[in-house]
């Protein structure tokens, strides 16, 4: 639920989504749209995720996540696969950011996939930002749903976990995405109807909204739209 005071929105923190998941679609073809190189697409969009977490931390959002690279994408050109790494390598530019907002950074995604500078990117930005009150914000990088579940089920056979001991909430542990709360609210851009493999295991309840717009057009009111419309949902958990 939301109210207006004076022309902005003030939420009841009891009624906002624990977590919400992006899927950031539609650079390339924001920027075909526009006659550009579509690198610049991805650069934009990276723009867009800055006024995402602004507009979530002054709402009182507290788990993010954003879904940048995914393990297919790793067939795309290597200029583009080396563009969008390079602007991954930004977080490190962006941690005073989180930590204006007070936001823990985490990455999950397959880390035997990614080159090792970046890997120490994400450890230093992590580090960083660990005493982060507001929440935390996950970007997914070289993340599959699939191969996060396989990944984690070979680590729970090389701990030789008893089989009695694993418990659906025992296995998120072993899961690149953290100590997150299940998604609540996953939003996909640019008019795609499908979750493309992203976080299964975390979803099984989320709220799923498709939004037209490209990712590098997403703005402050699209997040305050996003809170609405999971507000009209009436969730039941199968009961």
């Amino acid at each position: 639920m939301f109210f207006k005071r004076k022309k902005q929105l003030v939420y009841d923190k009891e009624t906002l989504p624990k977590h919400i998941a992006f899927i950031c679609d539609g650079n390339r073809r924001w920027a075909r749209s526009r006659a550009l190189p579509t690198l610049l697409g991805h650069k934009e969009g990276v723009e867009a995720i800055k006024r995402v977490i602004r507009r979530s931390a002054e709402i009182g959002l507290e788990n993010l996540t954003f879904f940048c690279f995914s393990t297919e994408n790793f067939d795309r050109s290597k200029e583009e696969i080396d563009y969008l790494f390079d602007l991954f390598r930004g977080i490190k530019e962006l941690t005073g950011n989180f930590v204006k907002y007070g936001y823990k950074f985490h990455h999950c995604g397959d880390r035997s996939l990614l080159p090792k500078d970046m890997l120490k990117i994400i450890d230093d930005a992590e580090k960083e930002t660990a005493d982060g009150k507001t929440g935390t914000v996950n970007i997914a990088m070289a993340y599959g749903g699939r191969n996060d579940i396989v990944n984690a089920t070979k680590r729970i056979l090389k701990e030789k976990v008893k089989a009695e001991d694993i418990t659906e909430e025992s296995f998120k542990n072993y899961l690149t995405t953290g100590e997150m709360p299940d998604v609540d609210l996953l939003v996909r851009t640019s008019g795609e109807r499908r979750i493309s493999g992203f976080m299964l295991y975390n979803m099984a309840y989320a709220e799923l909204y498709f939004v037209k717009k490209h990712w590098p057009s997403f703005k402050d009111a699209d997040v305050d739209d996003c809170i609405r419309e999971f507000n009209s949902r009436h969730r039941r958990f199968g009961k």
